[in-house]
């Protein structure tokens, strides 16, 4: 692999700061929207802003009769977009947005076994498991620390594991995405995003009815997750992925996390426990393991 050069680390270190801060705005836009109702009208607008770009670039949606990609369209839009937007939605309301953002340094770990038994070639090798089994003790320490501040009892617990929840769902997600016939990125991205739409609004509009009033700060920052970590930031990952291939897009998995603990101290003066980080230096570190020689190739340029 060719060195991916400044410009691609820039930009993946961008799309990881949207990324990160991402969970702080779902804590500020869930003062005055309920759980379900955020996570339907972020799918929305994020649906209508990939539509207009895909008709501004001349592109269109999948046939209608190719009845095999819009059921992977179904599938990547369920587990990628309404699923886990829902369950970080409704555990944020109980955790602190940068617990919820820890729990994404678990998504690769998550994606090693399921890779192992779904994706042809993506074996367990002795190096992987053991990062694995890393990678998964950080996990576990991570849903058992105690002394988060937010609330006590069983829905801090549950809420905890909505969290994790999300992470294995956008796990399964890119193992369904990584099976998905050859079809345009946009495009697929396009009708996932309208299909998780067209699934989770009524479903909100019955648990949870007609949203009422809402106040400046929660109302910008629905706008804003609908806009920029789904469309701004799939623009940057569409140039990242063509210029320097997917497995150097995979490094904002290490910086998210931080990112997200950054933002939820700095703005929302959130105070985590020290079992936190130790979590999650056992999860990155997972991570290395299990990645060791592509990391290294990709830091440093070399052809692998």
């Amino acid at each position: 692999m060719e060195n991916p050069g400044l410009l691609n680390w820039g930009r993946i270190c961008l799309v990881a700061i949207i990324w990160g801060g991402a969970f702080m705005t779902v804590k500020i836009a869930l003062r005055d929207i309920d759980p379900l109702t955020l996570a339907a009208a972020r799918v929305v607008i994020g649906a209508c802003a990939l539509y207009t770009l895909l008709k501004l670039r001349g592109g269109r949606l999948p046939a209608l009769n190719n009845r095999v990609v819009w059921g992977f369209a179904i599938g990547i839009g369920v587990l990628s977009s309404a699923l886990p937007f829902a369950l970080l939605s409704w555990g944020q309301q109980y955790v602190p947005s940068a617990f919820a953002g820890m729990t994404m340094a678990a998504l690769p770990i998550f994606v090693l076994p399921l890779a192992h038994a779904f994706v042809p070639g993506d074996r367990m090798s002795t190096r992987k498991s053991i990062g694995f089994a890393v990678g998964f003790a950080g996990t576990a320490v991570l849903v058992g620390t105690g002394g988060l501040g937010e609330v006590d009892g069983p829905l801090e617990i549950w809420a905890r594991f909505a969290c994790v929840g999300a992470a294995l769902c956008y796990a399964v997600g890119s193992i369904v995405t990584r099976r998905c016939p050859d079809v345009d990125q946009l495009s697929l991205s396009t009708a996932a995003l309208l299909t998780a739409g067209i699934i989770l609004t009524p479903i909100a509009l019955i648990v949870e009815g007609l949203p009422g009033s809402i106040s400046l700060s929660p109302l910008i920052a629905l706008i804003y997750l609908g806009l920029i970590p789904t469309a701004v930031a799939f623009i940057i990952k569409v140039a990242v992925i063509r210029s320097a291939g997917p497995s150097f897009m995979t490094l904002t998995n290490y910086q998210v996390p931080v990112w997200s603990v950054l933002f939820g101290f700095l703005f929302l003066n959130e105070a985590l426990p020290p079992q936190l980080f130790l979590a999650l230096v056992l999860i990155l570190s997972g991570i290395a393991i299990s990645q060791w020689r592509t990391l290294v190739g990709l830091i440093l340029g070399d052809k692998t």
